[in-house]
């Protein structure tokens, strides 16, 4: 099962041509797969869903659209900066893609980092 969620992580990865970025790698995570950036986690694919790494006005959008925040486990914690994609969009690679770039971005550059 957690194989099926890393090749579906990879092959959506591939459809909106993100392979030819940053440095992209699909490994297993809890019950799923993630995705990293430079070795930076910015989206998981898990019984939970497809959930994005996103900066706080990035996350609001997303829940207009009907996104809602990710925990991996029924009574976990909300992980703090993910969002869950609603399934309209986790299935459309052209409108996702942008969200992913947004979510690379956010983690290849977080808040508070120092710039030397």
């Amino acid at each position: 099962m957690v194989q099926a969620y890393l090749q579906k992580l990879r092959s959506l990865l591939d459809r909106i041509a993100l392979a030819a970025g940053p440095d992209i790698e699909c490994k297993h995570f809890f019950s799923g797969a993630a995705a990293y950036a430079d070795g930076r986690i910015f989206m998981s694919l898990t019984p939970a869903g497809l959930a994005l790494k996103l900066p706080e006005n990035a996350r609001n959008s997303m829940a207009n659209k009907g996104g809602i925040p990710l925990r991996y486990f029924p009574n976990g914690p909300i992980k703090k900066d993910y969002v869950v994609v609603p399934e309209p969009l986790a299935v459309d690679g052209s409108a996702l893609g942008p969200w992913i770039i947004s979510s690379i971005e956010f983690v290849k550059d977080p808040p508070g980092a120092s710039h030397k």
